[in-house]
């Protein structure tokens, strides 16, 4: 499923082939929780920004409307009109993000609905059955995401659940994907490597989940509270050990640069709110920095966010105008928004595959860094 194309030391162009199309990596999955991007984008926005790959939640779209309802209306790829590959994350960290609502046992994690306040239960199996009932491309295994600055008695703990609960949660998928009543009988599951940040929990957790063949591998519990240099020294230590033939996915990572740090050192997929968030509050993503609508300097400015993007608000709209748009707080400033900043992502994606392709990553990366340091 997954084909290596090229490798420039460890940053890889591959093809990862899914009953929903190929993916071409790297890749950054666009994020939509609730099965739409926060600010107003639609599918067909989706097409026209090039989205490879949709993420959404799994824990949100079990609280509403409900997994069972999406499975009756045909799974998610007909219930949001998107027929491109999509991967849904487990519910795992919302164990992490949502731990004044939850308790963890051996059997699975006890939430209150952060909504409404009733009671739910999730374990392996349950979030198995609900990505199932989802139909989506990718499932996440269940998993627990420490704090990455936790105890180290307490992560050896977590950890070695986590292990515990892949092995049920492969088991569970293998028996859902022979039902007949399932959408997706070729739904594939990824394994997510946990140990906060002691390398050496992580490469022992790494060589553990390797041997169990599943569909690609994710290190989850990075861009939660530590540095930089100690991600990137996590990833460096622990990326060797999971399979050269599977995708690696650095889950909710992260900024332009954390993502081209993240290629050179062997990864192949990302997600992260950033471009959408920073979006509808004006912080908009271009080749030569970040810029902040808001500043009173772009009030009479009639230059598109950047000179020469190709995204819908570039293509036809001002600084000037956007900028009038978010303070009159009209939806559609925070729309041309989000759609400029996951093209950017997008575009980048593009671009370092491209480099990649010519054996140009590590020369294109240090021209794009250098390029975002200036800001306009």
């Amino acid at each position: 499923m997954f084909r290596l194309l090229k490798q420039e030391g460890r940053a890889k162009r591959g093809e990862f082939t899914t009953v929903h199309g190929i993916i071409q990596t790297p890749v950054f999955m666009n994020v939509g929780t609730v099965a739409a991007i926060k600010g107003a984008v639609s599918t067909e926005d989706l097409e026209r920004i090039h989205t490879q790959v949709e993420l959404s939640n799994t824990y949100h779209l079990h609280v509403r409307p409900g997994d069972k309802i999406i499975k009756q209306l045909g799974g998610l790829h007909k219930f949001m009109s998107w027929d491109r590959p999509i991967l849904t994350d487990s519910g795992g960290f919302q164990v992490f993000s949502l731990a004044g609502l939850r308790r963890i046992k051996e059997e699975g994690v006890y939430f209150h609905s952060h909504i409404d306040g009733r009671k739910i239960f999730m374990g392996p199996e349950e979030s198995m059955q609900i990505q199932s009932n989802l139909a989506s491309t990718i499932a996440m295994a269940f998993d627990e995401c420490p704090p990455s600055l936790a105890e180290r008695s307490y992560v050896q703990a977590s950890v070695a659940r986590t292990s515990r609960w892949l092995e049920r949660c492969k088991k569970e998928m293998d028996r859902l994907n022979s039902l007949e009543d399932t959408i997706n009988k070729k739904q594939l599951l990824f394994g997510i490597n946990q140990g906060a940040v002691y390398a050496d929990i992580r490469i022992e957790h790494a060589k553990q989940i390797a041997g169990l063949g599943l569909d690609g591998y994710a290190i989850g519990g990075l861009a939660v509270g530590e540095s930089h240099e100690e991600m990137y020294h996590i990833i460096e230590e622990t990326v060797p050990f999971l399979p050269e033939d599977k995708p690696v996915y650095l889950m909710g990572v992260g900024t332009p640069a954390n993502i081209l740090e993240g290629v050179e050192r062997g990864i192949d997929f990302f997600d992260c709110v950033y471009p959408s968030r920073n979006g509808r509050h004006g912080h908009l993503y271009t080749n030569h920095g970040k810029i902040n609508l808001f500043n009173a300097k772009y009030e009479m400015d009639d230059r598109p966010i950047e000179e020469g993007c190709g995204c819908p608000a570039c293509r036809r709209y001002s600084r000037a105008y956007i900028r009038h748009l978010l303070k009159a707080k009209e939806m559609l400033g925070m729309r041309l928004c989000v759609l400029h900043n996951l093209y950017f992502y997008n575009t980048m994606m593009e671009e370092i595959r491209d480099a990649l392709d010519a054996g140009e990553f590590a020369a294109y990366k240090q021209r794009k860094l250098a390029g975002m340091i200036s800001s306009r």
